[in-house]
């Protein structure tokens, strides 16, 4: 089967409502700062994409066979899209820029890194197509990132929170079958195919738990979720790891809360709390609502990154 750009463009458009959400919040400011003085990004990337920062970043050729997914432009991710894609394929991300958010057990990151010029260029040259959706599917009620994680952990949903007005909420609050601390962090390594995650705060017996997929790692946040009796708190991140002044001033204040808290802080990467909903939720939709010849998933080499 073979849908056209025009067509899938329309349809995450719309799914996502893509026009009310304007600039995105984020990637309008580190865009523009990441990519000063390295190349004419601008001319690279689609002129209303240059305006909202989500949506179509670049246009192949019109017919897309392949449709692949994944969460963040690392290089082995643009690699692989750029060896295995036909003229016209797509690539769906969450990120239209890498986010290096650094290792709990290795090296702190970069923070926002834009991608090499080279492989814009192969991508361009060889007629491929790149649609990223930010802050849109972060808080979408069905096809969320957190709503992911949520399904998957069987979270009876009890409450949403990190409200904002006109778009809702990217936090979830609910309920799990009874476990405790060790058994949750197990789980989690499998769901998200990490070798370990970040931890901080208690060992208890979990009930309630709190989900914020990607940079979670706010204090504000956490007492949010534990003043309504949160047991645990997963997120991708729990620890900022960048290795600036601002990482390293959030990394304090993570310390401090993390001495008093009485949860279960878990961090499972940025990245691979965001893939998730790519594994899941998203590869449905496109299942569902197009048509192509297949789609394939594309993981990075590593998630703590």
């Amino acid at each position: 089967m073979v849908e056209t750009v025009l067509n899938i463009v329309r349809k995450l458009d719309d799914t996502f409502d893509i026009e009310s959400f304007g600039k995105d919040p984020a990637f309008s400011r580190f865009i523009p700062q990441v990519y000063e003085g390295k190349g004419d990004w601008r001319g690279n990337f689609e002129p209303k994409f240059n305006e909202l920062f989500n949506g179509l970043m670049i246009k192949g050729d019109l017919e897309v066979e392949n449709l692949f997914l994944a969460v963040f432009p690392t290089r082995d991710v643009l690699e692989a899209f750029i060896r295995d894609g036909k003229p016209g394929d797509l690539l769906f991300m969450h990120h239209p820029i890498l986010m290096e958010c650094g290792d709990p057990r290795g090296k702190w990151g970069r923070g926002f890194v834009p991608i090499d010029e080279s492989l814009i260029e192969q991508i361009r040259g060889k007629g491929l197509s790149i649609y990223t959706c930010h802050a849109p599917l972060d808080y979408h009620k069905t096809l969320g990132t957190s709503q992911a994680i949520a399904e998957e952990l069987n979270v009876e949903i009890t409450d949403r929170f990190i409200h904002d007005e006109k778009h809702g909420d990217i936090g979830i609050i609910g309920e799990i079958t009874e476990t405790n601390t060790d058994s949750l962090m197990e789980k989690l390594k499998v769901i998200f195919d990490i070798p370990y995650v970040d931890f901080k705060g208690k060992k208890k017996k979990i009930k309630k738990v709190a989900i914020v997929a990607g940079c979670g790692d706010k204090t504000s946040w956490m007492q949010m979720a534990e003043d309504q009796g949160v047991d645990a708190y997963i997120s991708g991140e729990i620890h900022c790891h960048i290795d600036n002044d601002y990482g390293k001033r959030r990394y304090d204040e993570m310390k401090v809360y993390a001495g008093h808290t009485n949860m279960s802080l878990i961090g499972v990467s940025h990245s691979a709390s965001e893939y998730l909903v790519h594994k899941t939720l998203m590869y449905r939709w496109f299942e569902e609502n197009l048509h192509f010849k297949s789609i394939r998933l594309i993981p990075q080499g590593e998630w703590w990154v």
